[in-house]
């Protein structure tokens, strides 16, 4: 319609704007950099208000099986059930099919071994979740502190 080109650094301008004029307290949401976007969340201090109004608390938790599965794909993306069950040791169906309802995970395309099984991997649905960029802010093995004393090992006695 109007056909202009507005130069990025006025869209950068206007969001870093929008972005410090609701930090201010009289505000009950900021607005938030999150999937490669951008999104009004509630502040922090506020939102256990808010989830007890909606009561999105029990909607959007995810169970354990579901978790695992999700992590799998996420950090071995993309990648087969055939490949999901092989880590895990059980059938995944179940809960692949929760997380594509939920929109957390999309089929990624179909892969070149036998029978052509589908591809899975995370969704733009997947990084507002968990309040990330990219997946490179995924915690890495690395950031994972060793516990002091692991199973198999023996405590240092005391004398």
């Amino acid at each position: 319609m109007f056909e202009s080109e507005v130069p990025f650094e006025h869209i950068q301008e206007a969001l870093n704007d929008l972005q410090d004029k609701y930090q201010q307290e009289e505000f009950s949401f900021a607005l938030e950099q999150l999937g490669g976007g951008y999104q009004f969340l509630t502040k922090p201090a506020y939102q256990s208000s808010i989830s007890i109004l909606l009561k999105q608390q029990s909607q959007k938790r995810l169970s354990t099986a579901q978790l695992e599965t999700l992590s799998i794909i996420a950090y071995k993306q993309p990648v087969t059930k055939t490949e999901i069950e092989q880590i895990r040791g059980v059938s995944c169906d179940y809960s692949i099919q929760k997380l594509l309802e939920k929109e957390l995970v999309a089929i990624k395309g179909k892969s070149d071994a036998i029978g052509k099984p589908l591809l899975y991997g995370t969704s733009n649905k997947f990084m507002e979740y968990f309040g990330i960029n990219s997946l490179s802010d995924l915690p890495q093995p690395k950031d994972f502190s060793q516990e002091t004393n692991q199973i198999g090992e023996e405590k240092d006695q005391l004398s």
